[in-house]
C-alpha cells in the first residue's frame, strides 16, 4: 500500500526548502542605494556640484534639522536650473527655496519592503512621477535614495529567480510523483510489479495484441509446498524465499527477452507469481517457464518439508492466445491457472501448457 502521507510530506518538504532558499535578501535594503542627504538650508550649488561629480546619482534627500524634509530628483533639479535665470535663482539660494517650486509627492519606503512590492507601488504612481527615485529608510532617520531603474532591474532578477525556482520545484514534484506512481505499482516485499499493476498491464497489452493480432502468453507460477516451508522455517524465512524466487524470475525473463522487452513479472498473491509476455507464442513461453523453473531449483533453497524435493521448486502453468473480441483477459488467466493446477496435481516442479497437454518434466 502506498503511504500517501509520506508523499505529502515529501511535497511539503520540497516546497518549504525551495521557499526558504528564495531570495533571502529580496528587500530594498539589499539593493545599492545612494547615501546623499543634504540640509535643505544649504545653497543649491551643493547639490549641483554633487550631481556633476556623480553622473549616476539619481537625486538628493533633503533634511531639516536632521529630519526628512523631502527629495528632489536629478531630473527635476536640472530641469529648474535650465530654465531662464534658473541658475541665478537657485544655485545661491537655499534648497528649501527650490523645493517650493520643484517638490513632488516622493515615495518613502522602509528598507524591509520586498522588491516586488516596492516596484509595484512605484509603477502605480502618476505618469510624470513614474521614474522618480525612491527614498528608503534603512533605519530610523537614516535614508538612502534608490534609482528607479535599479529597482526595475532587481525586480526582473527576482522574477527570473522565481521562474527558475518554479521550474526546479516542478521538476522535483514530477520526480516525486513518478516515485509515487512507481511505488503504487510495486509489491512491497519483492519490489516487482504488484497485482494492481498486473491487472492494468494485462488489459493494456491484451488490447494491443488484439489490434496487432499477435500472441500474448501468460505464465502463472507457484512455490511448491510453501505452507510447509513457512511452518518449518518461519515467516521471515518465507519472505526471504519469496524475494529470492521473485528476483530469479525477473532476472531470468530479462536475460532471455532483454530488459527493454515488454514483459512484466508480478507477484500475483502470496507465493504465486504471474508473467505477462506480449508478442510471445506458446513455444517461447514454455521455454521461458522451463528456464525459470530450472533457475529457481538452482537457487538450492533448502526445503526439507517439501513433498517434491529437498530444495524449493516451482510449478508453472501457461496459456497463450491471439486475443479476439469475444475472449477476455480473464479467460487467459483462467486457462493459465488451470494449467498450474494440473502441474500441481501431476506431481509439482513442472511446466504445463494449457489445453495442449504439453508437459515438461525435468528433475
Amino acid at each position: 500500500m502506498v503511504n500517501l502521507s509520506c508523499y505529502e510530506s515529501l511535497v511539503s518538504s520540497i516546497s518549504d526548502n525551495c521557499l526558504k532558499t528564495t531570495f533571502p535578501e529580496s528587500t530594498l535594503q539589499s539593493l545599492f542605494a545612494y547615501d546623499f542627504q543634504v540640509d535643505c538650508n544649504q545653497p543649491g550649488e551643493v547639490v549641483a556640484v554633487k550631481l556633476e561629480s556623480e553622473p549616476r546619482l539619481p537625486g538628493a534627500i533633503l533634511t531639516d534639522k536632521g529630519q526628512l524634509f523631502g527629495m528632489i530628483s536629478r531630473q527635476r533639479f536640472l530641469e529648474y536650473l535650465s530654465r531662464p535665470f534658473g541658475r541665478e535663482l537657485f544655485l545661491k539660494r537655499s534648497l528649501k527655496t527650490l523645493y517650493r517650486f520643484a517638490s513632488t509627492n516622493f515615495l518613502l519606503m522602509s528598507g524591509d519592503t520586498k522588491i516586488v512590492e516596492a516596484a509595484s507601488k512605484a509603477l502605480e504612481r502618476e505618469v510624470d512621477l513614474a521614474y522618480e527615485p525612491i527614498v528608503v529608510e534603512i533605519k530610523p532617520s537614516v535614508y538612502r535614495i534608490l534609482d528607479f531603474h535599479n529597482l526595475l532591474i532587481a525586480q526582473c532578477h527576482v522574477h527570473k529567480l522565481a521562474n527558475n525556482l518554479l521550474h526546479e520545484l516542478y521538476q522535483k514534484l514530477e520526480i516525486a510523483n513518478q516515485e509515487l506512481v512507481l511505488q503504487a505499482s510495486l509489491d512491497g516485499l519483492t519490489q516487482i510489479a504488484n497485482r494492481r499493476r498486473f491487472d492494468q498491464y494485462l488489459s493494456q497489452k491484451w488490447f494491443q495484441m488484439e489490434q496487432q493480432q499477435n500472441f500474448i502468453s501468460l505464465i502463472i507460477g507457484d512455490i511448491d509446498c510453501f505452507k510447509s516451508y513457512n511452518d518449518t522455517y518461519g515467516h521471515q524465512a518465507g519472505d526471504k524465499c519469496i524475494k529470492q524466487v521473485a528476483s530469479a524470475m525477473k532476472q531470468t525473463v530479462n536475460l532471455i527477452t532483454g530488459t527493454n522487452y515488454e514483459n512484466l513479472v508480478a507477484r500475483y498473491g502470496g507465493e504465486e507469481f504471474a508473467i505477462v509476455l506480449p508478442s510471445t507464442n506458446a513455444a517461447k513461453a514454455v521455454f521461458i517457464a522451463e528456464k525459470i523453473r530450472s533457475e529457481v531449483k538452482a537457487l538450492n533453497i533448502i526445503h526439507q518439508a517439501s513433498k517434491v524435493s529437498n530444495h524449493v521448486t516451482l510449478s508453472l502453468g501457461i496459456a497463450s492466445v491471439v486475443p479476439q473480441i469475444n475472449i477476455s483477459p480473464e479467460r487467459l488467466i483462467s486457462e493459465a491457472d488451470k494449467a498450474l493446477y494440473q502441474a500441481k496435481t501431476q506431481g509439482r516442479n513442472r511446466v504445463i501448457l494449457s489445453e495442449k497437454g504439453w508437459e515438461l518434466n525435468n528433475y
